[in-house]
């Protein structure tokens, strides 16, 4: 098949901009690139002169997490506590003693209907002996019921997990609440989903994601469904069946170095391999919370909150094994660090297995603070950053409160690494951050709100190109892959996934980015969406 008469958008390409190309597509991957109009024998498709490019690959989400907020209980849009009571019990035909409820994406800090942050004894007012788990909506935070608290007392691993983890009323009992790694030791523990049930969800997502032109994922969705077994066999089983529309890199989130252990032990697949479409991912691993909570480890303490400064989760010491056990055995390692303190730690474990490093591509997630020291030891070590642009369309009026004024510049300072060519990858945290690339690419490039503010951009200095911000969200993502020679470009023998848009991006307003919009999106050689 030929695509004629197509404008190519490629960052840093020789692709002239007021000239068309004929792709020939051959099975999935890109054959030929000619000059239009093509004048061989091949079926040819009018491509009416759109605009081409490269689809985009998302290196941080929760794709599962997403899925069932589209299956399940969606309480994203409730805007008081009874507002939320009423939701829970219409979802449920009837409310029986032990049962579970689920629900996710609840912000009870917007609630006016009640003075104080939920708490077990408020979820009563749902069903007393019912097990009740509600996720806050950015997924550090999540309150639970008396009863699914009994069950926590009686994890002998649940203890380990850090005690400014675990809220306490005055009397210093739990309080229902819980947050950062705890939050994820109950998911894991709690939410054992069938493999069928994660397809059903995964169904649910996957057209949003062709939609917004997505055809890659990097995903962490194992606390989810609670094994990693199932979880392979509900992605593998999806692309046996043909209705899996992307490529995914399945993280295998770890609590500690047993946990590497048991999955080098019991499985063969490491970092890339796997299926033509499912391929095994990081090992992900979380050293602190979140600068909301003030549970991110900082240098410095939080100006509002002078008594925190967050918390590390490990030792150097154990971080330091649980890296060099990874790369030993050919696993990468995703690090989630959000405060300086914890982007430090990360980077003084990752200069102890430097070739590691180099060889396997480990990554830092976030990263949202730094500082000159840090940006300098990244420079020689040039591990990859995940970003999430998006989070500052919210965050940047917040960034006073969480950092020091001197340290500001040094936030999300996607700019720095780029200069300093120290990798990065634009993406969405799904659900949490904005599943639009073009969200993500409008943040980027312009610093600020969808509305403008603040005006020229929030430190401005860090924004980026649209260039690169395509780059770090087509061929960056690839590398981590190991798959830069056949992923991410519009180039012959690469695989065929691109777009169709409906305006070039380097045509029009810096502004305007956010409203691209994607006209068709093809995965391996298919249209899997057409709007």
């Amino acid at each position: 098949m030929i695509l004629d008469n197509v404008r190519i958008y490629q960052p840093n390409q020789t692709y002239e901009r007021d000239r068309t190309y004929a792709i020939k597509v051959e099975g999935e991957k890109i054959e030929a690139i000619y000059d239009s109009p093509y004048n061989g024998e091949e079926d040819v498709v009018d491509g009416r002169g759109r605009v081409l490019s490269p689809s985009f690959s998302d290196s941080h989400m929760h794709l599962l997490r997403y899925g069932l907020l589209k299956k399940e209980l969606d309480l994203t849009q409730v805007t008081s506590w009874e507002e939320m009571k009423a939701v829970v019990e219409n979802h449920y035909d009837e409310l029986q003693q032990y049962d579970w409820i689920f629900g996710k994406g609840f912000n009870d800090g917007n609630f006016d209907d009640i003075d104080h942050l939920l708490t077990a004894k408020d979820l009563n007012e749902i069903q007393v002996n019912a097990y009740m788990y509600f996720m806050h909506q950015d997924g550090h935070e999540c309150v639970i019921s008396e009863q699914a608290m009994e069950l926590l007392k009686e994890e002998e691993d649940f203890k380990k997990e850090p005690d400014e983890f675990k809220e306490k009323d005055e009397h210093g009992n739990w309080n229902g609440r819980f947050k950062d790694t705890a939050v994820h030791y109950i998911k894991h523990h709690f939410w054992g989903r069938s493999a069928e049930d994660a397809k059903e969800a995964l169904k649910k997502a996957l057209p949003h994601l062709s939609e917004h032109g997505i055809t890659s994922v990097h995903t962490d969705d194992i606390n989810f469904i609670g094994s990693y077994e199932r979880l392979w066999q509900a992605y593998t089983e999806l692309e046996q069946e043909e209705a899996l529309p992307i490529d995914a890199q399945l993280h295998h989130y770890v609590f500690n170095i047993n946990d590497m252990k048991k999955y080098i032990t019991e499985n063969d697949f490491r970092t890339g391999q796997g299926t033509p479409q499912v391929t095994v991912g990081s090992f992900k691993i979380f050293l602190d919370g979140t600068q909301r909570l003030y549970t991110a480890a900082m240098r410095n303490p939080y100006p509002v909150e002078p008594s925190a400064d967050g918390r590390l989760i490990y030792t150097q010491e154990q971080l330091d094994d649980m890296v060099k056990f990874a790369s030993d055995n050919d696993m990468q390692v995703a690090m989630h660090a959000i405060g300086d303190r914890a982007v430090e730690q990360a980077v003084t474990a990752l200069e102890k297995s430097k070739e590691a490093t180099k060889r396997l591509r480990h990554r830092i997630i976030h990263a949202q603070t730094l500082a000159p020291d840090l940006i300098a030891r990244l420079r020689e070590l040039k591990p990859y950053i995940e970003t999430q642009p998006s989070f500052l369309l919210d965050e940047w009026s917040e960034k006073g409160k969480w950092t020091p004024e001197s340290l500001l510049p040094y936030c999300d300072a996607y700019e720095s690494l780029l200069k300093e060519h120290i990798p990065i990858t634009l993406s969405s945290d799904l659900p949490i951050g904005a599943l639009n690339p073009f969200t993500t690419i409008f943040t980027a490039v312009n610093r600020t709100d969808l509305n403008g503010n603040p005006e020229g951009g929030w430190m401005p200095q860090e924004r980026i190109s649209v260039k690169g911000s395509f780059l770090s969200f087509t061929k960056t993502p690839a590398e981590l892959e190991y798959r830069e020679e056949e992923k991410g470009k519009i180039e012959p023998g690469y695989q065929a996934d691109f777009l169709f848009l409906d305006k070039h991006p380097e045509e029009i307003e810096p502004e305007k980015l956010k409203d691209i919009k994607v006209l068709e999106t093809w995965h391996r050689g298919k249209c899997v969406y057409r709007k």
